[in-house]
């Protein structure tokens, strides 16, 4: 079988990591596969900002009322923004960026979870995004779409499967009704 689409299949969104550091060699890997994404025009309008250290992370895993929880496990965080002023695109070339960064993590046998920010709110009604902002000292012309946890896996969970595959949402020519 192909070996992009097994790493397709088998990365799995990971919430729970060991103690095992991540290397600089991978993690240079991982933010190499997130710089050399594809964007609107070329304009790549991404920023990447890595978090490190386990007060940082435990005080960036409040960003959000609930799903954050895997930063504060998470060895490394990096935070997927894109400046808006650049591509009027920027929601998309910032997911392409993460979603590629994510399977380079998985080839290397290293964990990860989306943290979605953009739309979401914290505990006390703050925008995620304002609150990621106003930590990080990221400019308000740059906007914060997702959190990436990263970690060594301290859970196994089986890759998808050919069962799993909704051919049926596959239209060919016009819609036709499931």
């Amino acid at each position: 079988m192909n070996k992009l689409l097994n790493l397709i299949k088998s990365r799995r969104s990971i919430r729970h990591y060991s103690d095992v550091d991540i290397e600089a060699s991978d993690l240079a890997k991982i933010v190499q596969a997130g710089l050399t994404a594809p964007s609107s025009m070329n304009t790549r309008p991404w920023h990447f900002i890595i978090v490190e250290g386990k007060e940082r992370l435990e005080q960036l895993s409040h960003c959000k009322t609930s799903g954050a929880s895997p930063i504060a496990e998470a060895k490394i965080a990096i935070i997927v923004a894109a400046d808006a002023t650049k591509s009027e695109m920027w929601i998309e070339d910032a997911s392409i960026a993460a979603s590629y960064m994510q399977l380079q993590a998985e080839e290397l046998g290293i964990g990860s979870c989306w943290i979605q920010i953009r739309g979401r709110l914290t505990a006390d009604d703050q925008l995620s995004e304002d609150f990621v902002q106003q930590m990080f000292g990221i400019p308000e012309t740059v906007s914060v779409e997702c959190i990436l946890s990263l970690g060594h896996k301290g859970e196994q969970r089986e890759p998808h499967t050919d069962e799993e595959v909704m051919w049926e949402r596959v239209h060919i020519n016009e819609w036709k009704a499931e």
